[in-house]
């Protein structure tokens, strides 16, 4: 049986009086795909931020490695450095180089040699084709060539988790297949534990080992990827696939 890393029970969310996470329930288990998918405005974004801390929640349970977590800032923090998240805006830091935005976190938050870090990063840029940038700034990038640089600084602390939020969604055309093939790399060879919000549906249906497709904060659908994208059991997902040319 596989070893269930991530669970998340009756998760309730509100901003003020309106609730955006309505008694959300999944499980996440060891080397597995989930990919959130739904109409802008269900909750997608939303859900991958509570899951590792970077919004609160009112109400439910997660659990890591079948722990209740404890949703204080200072646990959350340790916590993340085991479920790393990248953003669709890069954030990397303009004033320093890309060795020094990946070096960061590892060296100073998790107190590893520099040394060995460094060797683990040019290695990293190397698979994502970026091995001669290491002395570049950000400005000197292409979007593309950024949201690589920002997903070697997440793998850089060795995380069980990788969360991705739209990855693709502010590049050019071009530098979508870019990226996206990092990231089936990462699902086929390294077999990375992954949740992925996506509206790119070819890339979701080659990706997903399970689909949770969402609507106003519920999930409507939890279903096998190769289900989904054939038969999807309910007709609001079969309109949202058709409204997606899919």
């Amino acid at each position: 049986m596989t070893e269930e890393v991530l669970k998340v029970e009756n998760l309730n969310k509100f901003y003020g009086d309106w609730q955006v996470l309505h008694g959300i329930n999944f499980d996440l288990k060891k080397g597995e795909v989930v990919t959130l998918l739904g109409p802008s405005g269900s909750g997608k974004s939303t859900l991958l931020r509570t899951l590792n801390g970077l919004e609160d929640y009112q109400s439910g349970a997660i659990y890591f490695h079948g722990k209740k977590i404890d949703p204080s800032p200072k646990n959350w923090q340790l916590l993340r450095q085991k479920i790393g998240m990248v953003f669709q805006s890069y954030d990397l830091f303009p004033n320093l180089s890309v060795m020094e935005n990946i070096l960061l976190a590892p060296v100073k938050v998790q107190k590893r040699n520099e040394a060995d870090v460094k060797k683990e990063a040019e290695e990293l840029l190397r698979r994502v084709g970026l091995e001669g940038y290491a002395n570049s700034y950000p400005r000197e990038l292409s979007g593309g060539q950024k949201q690589r640089v920002a997903i070697v600084r997440a793998l850089a602390m060795n995380p069980e988790i990788m969360l991705f939020d739209e990855i693709t969604a502010s590049l050019d055309p071009e530098m979508v297949r870019g990226v996206q093939e990092i990231v089936e790399d990462l699902s086929k060879h390294d077999h990375m534990t992954m949740i992925i919000v996506t509206h790119q549906m070819n890339f979701a249906a080659k990706i997903a080992d399970e689909v949770l497709f969402l609507e106003d904060g519920k999930i409507l659908e939890d279903t096998p990827g190769n289900e989904f994208f054939k038969n999807p059991k309910t007709q609001r997902a079969r309109e949202f696939l058709d409204s997606m040319d899919f």
